[in-house]
């Protein structure tokens, strides 16, 4: 078997559920094994957050480069930066709306909200917890005013952000420095370019050796949680599934009338072109495999600008992260539902703004990589996630079909916004 149809089937989604399943029962029966299988979860996650900033700077700097030098890029470089922005906030607050009328954190039993308290180490009808994040007390991150929170997105220090591993500050610094050295001459920017790409695509063979062992890191992480937590907690995830997938709908089908509208053809033209990226989206949980679909089917279905088109797919997958968007706003609201906190109006648009942030910042992660950073917004409004990562993980076979079926219609449907109306035949 060739390594890519072994990654392939390391991926399926049936063989992820197979291997939680063998974990749980492992962590029921025999407890104290389940327990020290731990180390490798543990083991496992740090090796994939040592990938993480190394793939998002050489990911960002290097598309922002390349949208900037390409010759027709330019012209359209303001499209692109306010599409992007709207489409990112819009994922934003469909995620916040759906998950603030649905309440699936609201509504749970006290034995699971018992069970969800042992997994967190507190009580979720608490307001005070004990649990630290990122080394700080959770309790002063609450106390943060909007002013401070913004200033901490704000790198001082380049480096002395990426030696602390601070996200946030060096995406804000990705963003400025790919923005700037799509201005500088070619003949001085390529080779740092080529450099990134480099780096970019190291990283890449980096993540796909750390997912042949997924199989044994799910079984052993599954097994670690359930030994200490029992199988209840899972149960009050489906509320969460349920609410997440009724959000995904609701951006999928503003997606398809971007599209319908922007195309001139009729709406069965439009199902129709958009069924094939729509059905590699569910089959692969992949947004790169479904990109030559997504461009075939915008040029020769809805006939779009070629040249446009053939840019703007790659780059959108690579940065416009709306399904991820949607699901870290999803997510937060969901656990601050399970704690009973009720976010204001000023915590409601950190919210917002995290989570666009956070999906930049997902540029190129799949999988647990890529449920890791829903730990960002929680960080900003003081909730825990890190420790309910399981309950997250368990779920994500389904969730990462959602994301990705977002993330390939909504940004179809971003392209179609950007390039030139097709001429009506």
């Amino acid at each position: 078997m060739s390594g890519e149809r072994i990654h392939q089937f390391i991926l399926k989604p049936w063989l992820i559920i197979a291997c939680l399943m063998i974990g749980f029962s492992l962590g029921l029966i025999q407890p104290a094994i389940g327990m020290a299988l731990g180390v490798v979860g543990d083991i496992y996650v740090n090796l994939l957050k040592m990938i993480v900033l190394p793939f998002m700077v050489s990911a960002i700097i290097f598309s922002l480069h390349r949208l900037f030098h390409d010759g027709g890029a330019s012209r359209i470089a303001g499209r692109v930066v306010l599409t992007f922005a709207g489409f990112s906030m819009a994922a934003a607050v469909i995620g916040v709306l759906t998950l603030s009328l649905a309440q699936p954190g609201s509504k749970l039993s006290e034995t699971t909200l018992t069970s969800f308290g042992r997994i967190v180490g507190s009580d979720l009808s608490s307001t005070d917890t004990s649990m630290n994040l990122y080394g700080a007390d959770i309790s002063q991150l609450q106390d943060k005013s909007l002013e401070e929170v913004v200033l901490s997105l704000i790198p001082s220090n380049i480096f002395e952000a990426l030696a602390k591993g601070e996200t946030l500050q060096v995406l804000i610094f990705c963003l400025l420095f790919g923005m700037a050295l799509g201005h500088v001459p070619s003949r001085i920017s390529d080779s740092l370019s080529q450099t990134l790409e480099t780096i970019y695509h190291t990283c890449q063979t980096l993540m796909r050796w750390l997912s042949l062992p997924l199989p044994i890191v799910l079984v052993c992480m599954s097994a670690s949680q359930i030994a200490d937590a029992g199988v209840e907690p899972l149960l009050a995830m489906a509320n969460f599934v349920l609410a997440f997938a009724a959000a995904s709908v609701i951006f999928l089908a503003s997606a398809v009338v971007v599209v319908w509208k922007r195309s001139n053809a009729s709406l069965s033209e439009t199902l129709n072109a958009l069924r094939e990226p729509f059905a590699l989206a569910v089959a692969t949980s992949s947004s790169v495999t479904c990109m030559p679909a997504m461009i075939e089917s915008l040029v020769k279905q809805l006939r779009f600008a070629k040249a446009q088109v053939e840019l703007l797919v790659p780059l959108s997958v690579s940065m416009l992260r709306v399904g991820p968007i949607l699901y870290y706003a999803c997510a937060t609201l969901f656990i601050a539902q399970l704690y009973g906190r009720s976010l204001s109006a000023q915590e409601l648009s950190l919210l917002l703004a995290v989570s666009v942030l956070a999906g930049f910042a997902s540029a190129g992660m799949t999988g647990l990589v890529t449920l890791s950073l829903t730990s960002i917004a929680c960080g900003y409004l003081g909730l825990p996630y890190e420790a309910v990562l399981i309950l997250f993980l368990a779920i994500d076979p389904i969730c990462d079909i959602l994301r990705t079926s977002v993330l390939v219609i909504g940004n179809t449907a971003a392209v179609a916004m950007i390039c030139p109306r097709p001429l009506k035949i």
